[in-house]
């Protein structure tokens, strides 16, 4: 049976979350959107795990129910950790087939970091046995790092990050079962690095507040709705359809640049100026693409042997803020919003439905805005140093607000 996955979530004990961010607005929201299986999130903070423990059903599936929404138990740290006296820092999300195995997961880590602190907490403790610890807990136990490329607390981030897995990890490094492609990259991004071809590529929405759930997700056809069968399709890339990306072109860490400066630029712009903000003459941050671009072995475009398929998408609300002129949480654009999910049954559907089924439900002017996204013909001022990029329906010339062109300094 096919199924949309969210594996990567906040609960309200993360910082800066949404209070929504419980059983009960998660499961509205991913209704609403037409997810089946959503990670619960913060599985390792204290309160969060027992309110999950008392209101999810038993099971022996590895998936819990709550109102009809399937939720897996997952959670992210944030380590800290040590290579050759520089000090790295790395986000991990992690799945549990089990409240007794996170449990224990929670008991080895707990002398690592404060885990009533945060949701997602700082463990100062090297990968390696990081992932020792996650895999003696169950063989079953998932690591995903998380949105790999982000300067700041991923993998390969230009702020903080490694150049390969193996620098961090050593030899466990086959213990990491799945990477998340994040907002600002997709999978074809990332197909440019050899040696990413034996990790699975997902993609989850990251979200502090329901609303956002789905932004970006994984579309699996599973034989049973279990978590040995969900983890297997993604090992396996058997039953694992495709992930649902962002345009890495909205993602706020897309392109090079210095938000405070108001300079945004690609990578070979920041080349011509050895990295420099030309206001400030501070470095700039090094966006995903330039960092994807220093490592990469193979040209944009290759694709390697068995890679999961993917498809763009627009978050709905804000593909109608800029049709209609207005605020994403306007009451006309919230009013088109719930015409549309109610209509076809969720937004992933509305973006799964015809050009001319869409006419019948809403403007024409909406249709073909959402028709030009399945196609692919938009266009986007890229995000950068924190700011999301900005929708275009047509070509133009148009930068950031403010932005001056690099000939201008």
């Amino acid at each position: 049976m096919k199924t949309i996955a969210d594996l990567h979530i906040h609960s309200k004990y993360a910082r800066a979350t949404s209070s929504n961010c419980d059983l009960e607005g998660l499961s509205h929201w991913a209704k609403i959107k037409g997810i089946g299986i959503v990670s619960t999130g913060d599985i390792t903070h204290p309160t969060w795990f027992n309110e999950l423990k008392a209101k999810l059903s038993n099971s022996e599936t590895g998936l819990y129910n709550y109102k009809d929404t399937l939720f897996c138990l997952g959670g992210e740290v944030s380590l800290i950790y040590n290579i050759q006296e520089s000090t790295k820092k790395m986000h991990i999300a992690l799945l549990f087939p089990s409240f007794e195995i996170a449990s224990q997961f929670n008991d080895e880590i707990k002398k690592f970091g404060n885990l009533k602190e945060d949701g997602r907490p700082m463990l100062h403790i090297q990968p390696s046995e990081f992932a020792d610890i996650v895999k003696n807990s169950s063989k079953n136990s998932f690591i995903m790092l998380a949105h790999v490329w982000t300067p700041w607390f991923s993998i390969f981030g230009s702020k903080s990050g490694v150049n390969s897995i193996e620098e961090a990890f050593g030899d466990r490094s086959n213990s990491i079962d799945g990477l998340e492609t994040g907002l600002s990259s997709d999978p074809k991004m990332n197909w440019m690095l050899s040696s990413l071809d034996n990790y699975p590529l997902l993609s989850n929405s990251d979200a502090h507040s329901p609303q956002k759930l789905g932004r970006e997700a994984n579309l699996f056809d599973l034989k049973e709705l279990t978590y040995q069968a969900l983890t297997n399709a993604i090992k396996t890339k058997k039953g694992f359809l495709k992930t649902y990306e962002f345009y890495p072109e909205e993602g706020k860490y897309h392109f090079d640049g210095h938000r405070n400066c108001n300079v945004l630029l690609s990578p070979e712009e920041s080349e011509k100026i050895n990295n420099l903000c030309p206001v400030c003459r501070k470095k700039l941050t090094i966006g995903v693409m330039h960092r994807i671009f220093d490592l990469a072995d193979r040209k944009e475009g290759q694709k390697p042997k068995n890679a999961v398929p993917f498809s763009y998408l627009v978050p709905l609300t804000i593909l109608l803020s800029k049709v209609l002129k207005k605020g994403e949480n306007t009451l006309s654009v919230q009013e088109e919003y719930f015409k549309l999910t109610r209509y076809f049954g969720s937004e992933f559907n509305v973006y799964e439905s015809s050009f001319e089924e869409l006419k019948k439900i809403t403007s024409l002017e909406i249709a073909k805005a959402i028709d030009k996204v399945n196609k692919g013909n938009i266009y986007w001022i890229p995000g950068y140093d924190g700011v999301f990029g900005e929708l275009q329906f047509e070509k133009t010339t148009k930068q950031i607000k403010n932005q001056k062109n690099l000939l201008d300094y």
